[in-house]
């Protein structure tokens, strides 16, 4: 859409620049309120990792201690694994259709990593306070 037209730059000279503001560390018990509000019937990611088995996982101290400094430690490097952007597609047929050779008959389904998508959710809770 902006093909073609032109660009003022210069209104990036009008940007203030903010200070930066430190990211207070994660706590096991926001990992723990937003790992509640999780389905357990939600389809298990790529390596079958489970909501209902990763919430057995937080309710151990040890294990959630490992989740917490994990996730302090890729905030504070800027760092975003690779292993946590992977995804499994899976595409499913839409039931109850005379003919499979559209593609709008089928429904894509994108299975991301679980941990990956607990942090996620845990830096979205946080951002909408």
């Amino acid at each position: 859409m902006a093909q073609n037209h032109q660009v003022n730059i210069h209104l990036l000279n009008e940007i203030f620049l903010e200070p930066l503001s430190e990211w207070p560390n994660f706590s096991k018990e926001e990992f723990r309120n937003t790992i509640k509000k999780c389905s357990n019937s939600s389809i298990p990611e790529s390596n079958c990792v489970s909501w209902r088995y990763l919430k057995v996982v937080v309710n151990n101290d040890k294990y959630l201690f490992n989740i917490v400094n994990i996730t302090n430690t890729h905030i504070d490097l800027g760092h975003w694994p690779s292993y946590f952007k992977m995804s499994t597609s899976i595409i499913i047929p839409k039931p109850n259709k005379v003919s499979y050779d559209s593609p709008k008959i089928f429904c894509p389904i994108i299975l991301l990593n679980t941990l990956g998508k607990l942090i996620e959710k845990a830096i979205r809770e946080r951002l909408q306070y």
